[in-house]
């Protein structure tokens, strides 16, 4: 009895941290999401009516940044190009959030217990940052590309200009603005999204 039940508790935490396997259709996520855990439809959805950012945009921006794995990380930077070394930045969590904008989110919300592993609190930290960069820089919240500049480059690097620098930053605010596009078409045909 004992080895079966830490057979279903090891399925059930195991099927709490994968990635959906199908996430090039947001239907389909929000579809293999729905049920006992979290329902990643009406997380995105408060999230949206909370801060006013598109729910495509919202998804895009976990696509882009983490594909929805909720322990994702920059991966390890090597030394002698087979050395595991250190990170190069603290991102973490499906919105690949620092450590220092997630604790200003914290601050700023009262949302201690928020967790960068929650795909809800990731949602909404989501919505809270392009609210923010919205806010302080004028960038229209249907804006995927600006929204996703500022989102890679900060706020303050993204005021400076920064990202015309970085191909990598410019690459992943035209992919954000693609699949944001994607999911838009597919939500409207998504059986059950209002």
């Amino acid at each position: 009895m004992l080895r079966v039940l830490c057979l279903v508790a090891l399925v059930i935490l195991g099927g709490c941290a994968t990635a959906p396997r199908q996430i090039s259709n947001v239907c389909a996520v929000f579809n293999q999401r729905d049920g006992w855990m979290d329902n990643w439809q009406t997380a995105a959805e408060r999230a949206s009516r909370e801060y006013g950012v598109p729910v495509p945009i919202l998804m895009a921006t976990i696509y882009t940044e983490s594909g929805f794995r909720p322990y994702a990380r920059p991966p390890r930077q090597k030394i002698l190009w087979v050395i595991p070394w250190k990170r190069p930045s603290s991102a973490y969590g499906y919105a690949q959030a620092l450590d220092g904008t997630w604790q200003r989110y914290q601050r700023e919300t009262g949302r201690w217990g928020a967790s960068r592993t929650s795909f809800a609190d990731s949602v909404r930290f989501v919505a809270w940052y392009h609210h923010k960069t919205a806010m302080r820089h004028g960038v229209s919240k249907n804006d995927a590309y600006n929204l996703y500049l500022a989102y890679h480059s900060g706020h303050d690097g993204y005021g400076r200009g920064t990202w015309r620098r970085s191909a990598v930053a410019m690459k992943g605010a035209r992919r954000m603005q693609e699949i944001a596009n994607r999911y838009a078409a597919q939500l409207r045909s998504c059986r059950g999204y209002n």
